[in-house]
């Protein structure tokens, strides 16, 4: 009998134990998650404009005039031209398709904090001086570093409209870090005029991008700047059109991740379940004894009932608790293991997010 008791006592403890463990791991794995989606969206945000407006066919004429009647709008803080296109870089030890993206610096830095990590040289694109930025990993590629010379490739069309490629060599003077290899990789920054003449674009810009003064309602800002413009003429994308899946992927993977740990938590109740139906098991001759002595069934039930509520809400209150202090601690309890066991989970030279950032949203808890 003591055995029994021992036993029952035994399983009791492990279902909370196991209700605690996969609360603690819900608010730990989601907190760790928000911070790794704010991480990666604040990278994102860094290279792309909160929005961008253009004409109909993806090119603006007029662009000055337009600037200053879009910087006299509401709410927006700054705008900056921009040409881009694709291309084809070249150096002495290999060759990468890019993105070239031309910038009048100035103004471009007003937009964008995509530029403030040089990790070599210097932010400087000055008129017909023939520079160029690439990112750490097109340098690494190119095997390319500061002051040495590449070659940008672009379709243009004679004047009898036949293709033929254009070809511009220009001197690195910057490499910058992105924080993104989509960045790093494949995207070179040249002054807005170089851009104009390597594309044959005459003064026409691809279109002007702008700060907004709410990042989450740059929707609607671009949106009255456009009407205000006139809709039949331009139009405007803002950070969320611009990366729809990136976000949408962001959202899926966290869902599935909670749907998975949900199940986790849906086991350890049923073990909780389990153990009730064990514990009812056990207690046959007490639950006698009480019937004999005028108790309903209605009132033993209820014994059993709060018995098994109480030791969930426990699990529950201790698992949150226990799983709050670990999301708040999470970056000092994995350096304290990387330092035992003498790795790190995410290596610099590896990964460019190389912590576990987290951020606790009340609607996870």
């Amino acid at each position: 009998s003591n055995r029994k008791k021992g036993f029952v006592s035994f399983i009791s403890g492990v279902s909370m134990v196991g209700l605690i463990l996969a609360v603690m791991s819900l608010i730990t794995v989601l907190s760790v998650m928000n911070g790794f989606h704010e991480e990666l969206t604040n990278r994102v945000l860094n290279a792309i404009s909160h929005s961008y407006i253009t004409e109909n066919d993806n090119t603006l004429e007029n662009w000055e005039e337009l600037s200053e009647e879009i910087n006299s709008q509401d709410r927006i803080l700054a705008s900056s031209p921009y040409v881009e296109n694709f291309a084809l870089i070249t150096s002495k030890n290999a060759s990468q398709g890019v993105s070239v993206r031309g910038i009048i610096m100035d103004l471009e830095v007003k937009t964008s904090v995509l530029l403030d990590d040089i990790k070599y040289g210097e932010i400087k694109l000055t008129e017909d001086a023939s520079s160029v930025l690439i990112g750490v990993g097109l340098a690494t590629i190119l095997s390319t570093g500061i002051g040495d010379s590449v070659t940008l490739i672009a379709p243009s069309r004679n004047s009898i409209g036949l293709l033929m490629p254009k070809s511009q060599t220009f001197t690195v003077t910057g490499i910058f870090n992105a924080g993104l290899n989509e960045y790093n990789n494949n995207l070179a920054f040249i002054h807005l005029n170089d851009a104009q003449e390597l594309f044959s674009l005459d003064d026409q810009v691809s279109g002007i991008r702008l700060k907004v003064d709410n990042l989450f309602e740059a929707n609607k800002i671009t949106n009255n700047v456009v009407e205000k413009l006139g809709s039949d003429l331009y139009y405007g994308v803002d950070w969320m059109q611009q990366k729809r899946n990136f976000i949408r992927a962001l959202n899926l993977e966290k869902q599935m991740i909670a749907v998975v740990l949900s199940l986790i938590i849906a086991v350890a109740a049923f073990n909780i379940v389990s153990m009730m139906v064990m514990v009812v098991t056990d207690k046959k001759s007490d639950i006698a004894i009480l019937r004999t002595i005028g108790m309903t069934p209605k009132r033993i039930v209820k014994i059993f009932f709060y018995q098994g509520l109480s030791i969930g809400l426990i699990g529950i209150v201790v698992g949150t608790l226990l799983g709050l202090l670990l999301a708040l601690n999470i970056e000092s309890v994995i350096s304290g293991i990387e330092t035992i066991l003498g790795f790190q989970f995410f290596p610099k030279d590896v990964f460019y997010i190389n912590r576990f950032p987290s951020v606790i949203q009340l609607n996870d808890v």
